[in-house]
């Protein structure tokens, strides 16, 4: 199993848990909470599905060796490159 794929299995759902809460706020803060009763079963599957290639997308962020080949520290998803650079 590669590094980056139990990375993304790590990270797998925390993602899935923000783009649930997401669509829940989607959901229940519009005039869709009137279909809430069938709209949220396709939110819990919906989530489910798009949180794989976002979780797959994140993960070498979190690698250093991703951001050596790119010649660059860090970004804002992965924090900063030197660990004396947070205060």
């Amino acid at each position: 199993m590669t590094t980056r794929m139990q990375i993304a299995m790590l990270i797998y759902m925390v993602v899935q848990a923000v783009t649930f809460g997401a669509g829940t706020v989607l959901v229940l803060a519009t005039p869709l909470q009137t279909e809430a009763m069938t709209l949220m079963p396709a939110v819990v599957l919906l989530s489910s599905l798009a949180s794989i290639p976002i979780a797959w997308w994140i993960a070498p962020r979190l690698q250093a060796r991703f951001w050596r080949a790119k010649g660059r520290n860090a970004d804002a998803i992965s924090g900063p490159g030197v660990a004396n650079s947070n205060p």
